[in-house]
């Protein structure tokens, strides 16, 4: 029997070797497993980013691992649903561990980062969409340790400004035409994100040092979209430093299409809690391990941007056989 966890705290390490650079991103988000019956760990009729809609599917919420050499998976956590953990006998069916009381995204991200704090691995700033970035729990808890962060916020958020909390929707719908500024959120597959940006200076924390904003994102195609962002930042950064790290929000979304054609992230059958912890831990390993290749082999700004090397169909039972993990 082998331990998911402590594979997994390999493969931090070997990211990081790696793929390692001080101004780094952890990047949160969540993606969907379309399952059929009701006897998987965690299965649910639940929103899937992944379909778009209420499908019933596992969610698995990922931490993911921005650098300027490239990305990859850091950690996972299975998120279970409060009508699966209020019944114990379905959880232990599923091989659900009593020890584990229910936590939401936001709660398992936490923990997952705490993780990656304390193996003190690279990086400078955690970033998320409004799952995360609503949780006040969260932001605070990052605020406590000093982690600089650019989490999403929804319209419905509150934040402090001018000695009041003022609804983010409300911030959002009287920004004032002029003090934008025009730059790229990062390449995408069509070459560079451009978006109109601006700031507004939020009530100051308690660390002298340091300094909250509320950054907006406007599309150019359409100006009425707009995208509120939380940051909590050293108090010299400037908005050309925090756009790139809100665009990086969007590898998360690539190692997820990635891992799932290149390595089978989500070509699974296993219904335990177990299971799902293996299977996905070691598509993680064969994820990273294919991206450091890409990485050794290509000089960073010459790394294709697209899809990683198409292995061969076996490349994770190989992976598996390798390493005595089958």
């Amino acid at each position: 029997m082998w331990d998911a966890e402590a594979v997994r705290d390999d493969l931090r390490a070997y990211v990081v070797k790696h793929l390692g650079d001080p101004q780094a991103v952890l990047v949160l988000d969540a993606t969907g497993f379309l399952k059929k019956g009701q006897q998987s760990a965690g299965v649910a009729r639940q929103y899937s980013g992944t379909a778009g809609r209420i499908e019933n599917c596992q969610i698995g919420v990922f931490l993911a691992y921005a650098s300027q050499h490239s990305h990859a998976l850091l950690d996972c956590a299975l998120y279970v649903p409060q009508a699966w953990t209020n019944d114990r006998e379905r959880c232990e069916r599923a091989g659900r561990p009593k020890t584990h009381p229910f936590a939401t995204k936001p709660q398992l991200a936490r923990q997952m980062l705490k993780h990656a704090f304390d193996a003190r691995g690279p990086a400078a700033w955690v970033t998320g969409d409004s799952v995360y970035g609503d949780d006040r729990r969260l932001r605070v808890w990052l605020e406590e340790h000093e982690r600089a962060h650019v989490l999403a916020v929804s319209g419905k958020e509150y934040v402090w400004r001018a000695g009041q909390q003022q609804q983010v929707k409300t911030i959002l719908a009287t920004l004032a035409p002029e003090g934008w500024h025009r730059l790229s959120a990062g390449d995408g597959a069509k070459g560079p994100r451009w978006y109109d940006w601006t700031w507004l200076p939020l009530a100051a924390p308690w660390q002298p040092a340091w300094r909250r904003w509320l950054l907006v994102r406007r599309s150019l195609s359409d100006p009425t979209a707009l995208t509120a962002y939380g940051v909590f930042a050293p108090q010299a950064t400037t908005l050309e430093t925090v756009v790139p790290v809100a665009g990086s929000r969007w590898t998360v979304e690539r190692c997820f299409e990635e891992a799932k054609g290149e390595v089978g992230l989500d070509h699974y059958e296993v219904r335990r809690w177990t299971g799902w912890y293996r299977h996905i831990t070691l598509a993680m390993w064969a994820y990273a391990l294919l991206t450091v290749l890409r990485a050794v082999q290509l000089p960073t700004e010459e790394a294709p941007k697209k899809t990683l090397p198409q292995p061969a169909p076996s490349s994770l039972a190989a992976f598996k056989a390798a390493r005595g993990l089958l």
